[in-house]
């Protein structure tokens, strides 16, 4: 594929600060960390990263708005443009010493998401995409969602969010009547991972709620790319702003959709 000049800059932002990433995970028992919030750390590593993250993408593109976890929002001056950063989406798998870890970054201009990276250092897997030019792998495989066409045969990736946020009990209920539906369901701690590697067609659905902005945007538009189906829990079109997904090919989003709706 060819890459637009945006979407370099956005590549370049995110290997660098994987780079980064990759230097403090041979480290983590070294790092030092703070409790955020419940199972919400932040760590050195993390703020580094989305500071290298910032700084490339405010050199390139320096009037465009910032939307990151860690930072917050900061205003833009053109009016039409937020970069969505995550810079470490899979923190706790990092500082535990799991390598399943992401550098996700999207680019929103006006209400849509129009391009997308998600970096995964210890992989060296990159992917990206840009609206109406597909999604792909290593800029040489373009990416396509499995097409298993029953949930009896799928793989479904689910997050499980803490005990105590609320939602506990709807998520045991989910998860009661999800398993015996399907060939197993897989919990990875990256929700951008988890929707690269189902634009991919490793993953063949995803449902998850209590989401923010930068753990939906690079994703939504990687397997949208990829040929498949984005929406919340009532059916309604994906948003980066409602925290919920369900997601699959055609015929799997509407299995695991209907699935969902039984749960009450």
């Amino acid at each position: 594929m060819a890459r637009s000049a945006l979407l370099n800059v956005m590549v370049s932002a995110a290997i660098k600060a994987g780079k980064s990433l990759s230097r403090d995970f041979n480290e983590v028992e070294n790092l030092q960390v703070s409790r955020k919030g419940p199972a919400d750390f932040v760590s050195k590593a993390d703020l580094r990263a989305e500071q290298i993250v910032y700084d490339e993408l405010r050199k390139a593109r320096p009037t465009y708005a910032f939307l990151m976890e860690e930072g917050g929002e900061v205003a833009g001056t053109d009016g039409q443009h937020t970069w969505i950063i995550d810079p470490l989406d899979g923190t706790t798998n990092f500082l535990h010493g799991i390598p399943l870890f992401a550098v996700a970054i999207a680019l929103q201009r006006g209400e849509d998401i129009v391009a997308a990276v998600i970096y995964n250092p210890v992989m060296d897997e990159l992917y990206t995409a840009e609206k109406g030019g597909g999604a792909w792998l290593a800029d040489t495989k373009r990416l396509r969602v499995a097409g298993r066409r029953h949930l009896s045969d799928a793989v479904i990736s689910t997050g499980i969010k803490t005990q105590g946020t609320g939602n506990d009990t709807l998520q045991l209920r989910q998860l009661a009547t999800v398993n015996p539906a399907v060939a197993g369901i897989r919990r990875s701690g990256s929700i951008s991972v988890d929707m690269a590697w189902l634009a991919s067609g490793r993953f063949d659905g995803i449902w998850e709620a209590g989401l923010k902005p930068w753990d939906v945007a690079p994703g939504l538009l990687l397997v949208k790319e990829a040929g498949g189906l984005v929406s919340d829990f009532a059916g309604q079109p994906g948003s980066v702003w409602n925290g919920q997904i369900v997601a699959g090919n055609e015929t799997l989003h509407g299995q695991l959709l209907k699935t969902l709706r039984t749960i009450q």
